[in-house]
């Protein structure tokens, strides 16, 4: 993409292979991968689950120890409400937040030296979700940024792209929305276009916007009447697929045209989380008590029979996200705080482990990984440090007394981490 400069090969290959497993044993090469930021983008945090798009952050040296008075390089109070996560590009860090019940919604721009609020661009007055859950609110979609124009995806007000000074470029309409319990997935920058997809009973739709005009490039129909997902995009032999983990059913598209190219059955009802990508396969966690399906994508019409590896009903998480790291799958079931291993390649069960006391719902954040180390948050802002590893190792538990339902941002050694009522900057 434009305006991205190269960075050396190595960092390349780390986000193209994934991180080197925190235990032996080395990902063997595969026919499949996540399409991860390049590039410049490859160095900050540029959308939802960074720059891997699997929680997965690059370098080392990040504190694993903070609180409100430990580890705080600075605080500052962020308006509104809102639960999406912070996104990162150089010395800019941006996130969205609510006022008024909906009715006035912005893009907010911070300093990433010193937190310092640097702008405010609100989006033209719209159509609000009604009926938004507790837990979403109606800034809940994390934006992406290419390093150019950073795209907003405000449900019914439909999608936006501002300037890095927060002009607004343009806006398109998304259409009628009705989703219970309001809208909430993300937008996938992908190329020259942002791809995003909202289930709701009437007119559920996947569709893709050119990212410098805003033109819609297709859409196509879908039949899912509810989900609050982020699709990925992965690439399969020689070709690329956008895959959407929702409601029964996980399917993937053509990025070109919008063309269904594959489905596989297995899912449940309410699908959140959005799936992560290693040892040839696509691992999607169904949404409330639905299983974990390991798929091997590059097939046609319906796989189930043919392209499902693997299935575990065991620990499977209704709102956050899995994470790979190394040969393990981690997850957290929010319904009950308790942490599942699985082995990646087999779906065999290693470890479950409690995280505190058990909460209905009582994660939010998805749980990002680096040295060596798997991070769980929940909305009560407690973060459980786990030791990467084959068997349950809690390390300790750093909590910042504040209720945190958005999902951190790592760059530079740095955590950016968005809380009820503030933004932190934590590290050594």
């Amino acid at each position: 993409m434009s305006g991205r400069l190269l960075l050396p090969a190595i960092v390349l290959a780390w986000f193209a292979a994934g991180p080197p497993p925190p235990v032996s044993g080395q990902e063997p090469p595969s026919a499949v991968r996540m399409i991860a930021d390049e590039g410049a983008g490859a160095g900050y945090w540029p959308r939802w689950r960074g720059p891997s798009g699997q929680g997965l952050a690059a370098g080392s040296g990040y504190a694993d120890r903070w609180s409100p008075t430990e580890n705080i390089l600075w605080k500052t109070p962020v308006p509104g409400s809102g639960n999406s996560s912070p996104i990162v590009w150089a010395d800019r860090i941006f996130l969205t937040t609510a006022y008024e019940g909906g009715r006035k919604l912005t893009l907010l721009a911070y300093r990433r030296s010193d937190g310092r609020l640097l702008w405010e661009a609100p989006a033209p007055q719209g159509p609000t979700d009604r009926g938004a859950h507790y837990k979403n609110g109606h800034a809940s979609s994390t934006p992406a940024t290419d390093g150019q124009r950073i795209y907003v995806s405000f449900g019914p007000r439909g999608l936006f792209a501002f300037d890095f000074g927060g002009k607004l470029v343009w806006q398109r309409d998304l259409g009628p929305m009705d989703a219970y319990h309001g809208s909430a997935g993300s937008p996938l920058l992908y190329r020259d276009r942002i791809i995003l997809y909202q289930d709701q009973y009437d007119g559920a739709f996947i569709a893709a916007f050119d990212t410098r005009t805003g033109q819609q490039l297709w859409r196509t129909r879908r039949n899912a009447g509810a989900g609050w997902g982020t699709p990925i995009a992965v690439r399969v032999g020689g070709r690329d697929e956008v895959i959407v983990n929702s409601q029964q059913w996980v399917h993937a598209y053509d990025p070109a045209t919008g063309r269904e190219l594959w489905r596989c059955s297995g899912t449940t009802y309410e699908v959140i989380p959005t799936p992560v990508v290693g040892y040839g396969l696509v691992f999607c966690s169904s949404g409330r008590a639905g299983p974990t399906l390991a798929i091997r994508p590059g097939g046609s019409g319906d796989v189930t029979r043919t392209h499902l590896a693997w299935t575990s009903p065991r620990g499977s998480p209704f709102v956050p996200s899995p994470i790979l790291y190394g040969s393990q799958l981690y997850m957290v079931n929010d319904m009950a705080s308790i942490v599942t291993s699985l082995d990646a390649q087999t779906g065999k069960a290693l470890f479950q482990g409690r995280l505190g006391v058990a909460r209905r719902e009582g994660f939010s954040a998805s749980p990002v990984a680096v040295d060596g180390k798997v991070f769980f948050t929940n909305d009560e802002g407690e973060t459980f440090v786990l030791r990467a590893g084959p068997s349950f190792e809690l390390l300790h538990v750093n909590d910042m007394g504040e209720r945190t339902l958005a999902s951190p941002a790592l760059v530079d050694g740095r955590w950016y981490i968005r809380t009820e009522r503030n933004l932190y900057a934590a590290g050594r």
